[in-house]
């Protein structure tokens, strides 16, 4: 491999009976899974004073028809990097704890998002060359949990998730990561394509994890300054973000079954590029 670019050194039914009064249905929780009530905002004056503190939120739901009323709220979330989502008003109702949810709710951070220099001012801080995970398009939040406890245990330097299209940290995402919150930063990226970029232009190789790569993970060279790309459950990562890159490996496959689980994936990638380190 070149050294084009240098980089530093490197979470019956309840009250059953024929007498009982009539009374709202026992809340079903069909919320997004893994949101426990902690993340949950509702009601227009809860989620304005929360975008007005600078409060982290993952994401916006809002019921369809309310756009006229709740419009320069939607618009000023979105102003903000916030995704806003028109639903059904019977989710919202499914979601709802206080049954007063006034048409929005909103879904806030266990953990607060950093900024990639902050990932790589912890990786100069330890005097190691950096090593990043980039989740592209990982929606389940069991999934980023564990990425994110493999990446700590392994002493990565942070993960980088995008706006859209990804699993936020929320409760389940919280509760996967096994405390590794406290101690791991997460960033979030308008795109991982753009993250890709940006890395690159501070000195980091990215390597992009697919099973067609041109060289295995046995042969890439996770000593210099590093990116991991991690695709998305069923479609692996795009092709925008493959082009991008510096390099695509593949993880060998003996067995029938086509590839692996997406944070059993970044294990193995990421333990590889620890031995290789430790050399």
């Amino acid at each position: 491999m070149d050294d084009r670019r240098q980089g530093p050194k490197r979470k019956k039914g309840p009250f059953e009976g024929k007498n009982q009064r009539r009374g709202p249905s026992p809340r079903r929780d069909r919320r997004p899974e893994g949101e426990g009530d902690e993340t949950l905002l509702e009601g227009r004056n809860a989620v304005t004073e929360a975008l007005r503190s600078g409060r982290q939120i993952d994401k916006i739901y809002f019921a369809g028809g309310s756009i006229g009323s709740l419009g320069h709220l939607i618009a000023q979330a979105r102003r903000q990097g916030v995704t806003a989502q028109e639903v059904d008003k019977r989710k919202l109702d499914a979601m709802s704890v206080t049954g007063a949810h006034q048409g929005i709710v909103a879904l806030c951070a266990a953990a607060p998002y950093r900024q990639l220099d902050d990932l790589l001012a912890l990786a100069k801080e330890r005097g190691e060359a950096p090593l990043l995970v980039l989740c592209d398009g990982i929606t389940d939040p069991h999934n980023l949990g564990a990425i994110i406890r493999t990446a700590e245990i392994a002493g990565a330097h942070g993960v980088v998730v995008p706006r859209r299209r990804s699993a936020g940290l929320n409760g389940a995402c919280a509760k996967a990561a096994a405390g590794a919150l406290e101690y791991l930063p997460v960033a979030k990226a308008n795109n991982i394509a753009s993250a890709v970029q940006e890395l690159k232009k501070k000195g980091l190789f990215v390597f992009a994890a697919d099973m067609d790569g041109e060289q295995t993970l046995y042969e890439a060279d996770f000593t210099l300054p590093a990116a991991i790309v991690i695709g998305g459950e069923g479609q692996g990562v795009s092709a925008l973000v493959k082009k991008e890159c510096d390099y695509v490996v593949r993880i060998p496959q003996k067995g029938k079954i086509p590839s692996l689980n997406a944070s059993n994936a970044a294990a193995v990638l990421l333990y590889e590029a620890v031995r290789k380190r430790m050399q």
